[in-house]
């Protein structure tokens, strides 16, 4: 009995062990799960590993920008050894205006060699402090790497200058910035009160309507629809590789947060609706501009978005 009982014993120890393999097994394949589920876009601006951006929506093959997602919120004149410099502190009130800088590089130079984005080697855009004046214009570099922004007239206040960037070669090759500085514009500047959050506004006879609610610090999907007399707008004309362009700055630091489009490009006759990633990394309100082309001329809507 007594040497009958050890062989059973034997495969019980055998067995135990077994199990106990597989469940160590299986809590590793736990722990890594978890690690995998992580919200993707978290950092918003930051470029995301391909397996993660892949699955934060649906439509993101679709995507012409996703490989320009600016780092940063831009609220800053200096970023991995890139300088956005300029002698211009202030600039005229009432009239147009050249707002002058150059980019400099780690190795103390200005850079001359940008890549395109979306058609162009410079987004630059002029905000006033509180989000109620923005101009969005494509400055010309001279030889010596100074750019030159051509502005309409500026209301007296303070503004936030932004250069949104893309190196060509250097140590920030195919990084993506959004550099700033502040400028005052001379004269009264009594703050003007940002319009409360609304879903639609009205700009040069089109209704545009936003649908999408957003949480600080996530991906979400947002769509924007576009009318006329009541009538769905079927001739969006491509402007900037896209059917709409939009950015938005958060009240109270303007910080800078470029809505990357969805939707295809097919000729023409773009809309009525469209879509965007969005990635708001802030909660509050955000002051959203959206442009579009229809005959030839660019549209600019702007309303007020709240985000959670």
């Amino acid at each position: 009995m007594i040497s009958s009982s050890r062989p059973i014993a034997r495969r019980r120890a055998l067995a135990a062990a077994g199990a106990a393999a597989a469940l160590a097994l299986i809590l590793a394949a736990c722990g890594s799960s978890g690690d995998s589920s992580s919200m993707p876009g978290m950092d918003h601006g930051s470029k995301s590993p391909a397996p993660s951006s892949s699955t934060a929506s649906p439509s993101m093959g679709d995507m012409p920008s996703m490989d320009h997602m600016a780092s940063g919120n831009g609220l800053s004149d200096n970023k991995d050894g890139y300088r956005l410099t300029s002698k211009d502190t202030t600039l005229p009130s009432g009239k147009q205006a050249a707002y002058r800088f150059a980019v400099i590089g780690p190795d103390g130079k200005p850079v001359t060699d940008f890549a395109l984005d979306q058609t162009k080697r410079m987004h630059f855009y002029a905000i006033r402090t509180d989000l109620t004046g923005f101009q969005h214009v494509h400055p010309t570099m001279a030889a010596d790497g100074t750019w030159s922004a051509d502005l309409s007239s500026l209301a007296a206040g303070s503004w936030r200058m932004f250069a949104s960037l893309t190196p060509n070669s250097g140590t920030g090759k195919g990084k993506d910035f959004v550099l700033s500085r502040t400028v005052t514009v001379p004269g009264d500047t009594a703050k003007t009160p940002l319009p409360a959050p609304a879903t639609s506004t009205q700009v040069d006879g089109y209704t545009v309507t936003v649908k999408g609610e957003l949480m600080a610090g996530m991906a979400h999907p947002l769509t924007v629809s576009i009318a006329k007399d009541g009538k769905p707008v079927t001739d969006l004309e491509p402007y900037l590789d896209t059917y709409a362009h939009l950015t938005a700055f958060h009240e109270g630091d303007a910080a800078f947060a470029h809505l990357h489009p969805t939707t295809k490009v097919t000729g023409n006759h773009g809309g009525p609706g469209l879509s965007f990633h969005a990635e708001l990394p802030t909660s509050g309100n955000w002051r959203l501009f959206l442009q579009f082309q229809t005959g030839g001329k660019l549209h600019t809507a702007a309303l007020t978005l709240r985000v959670g």
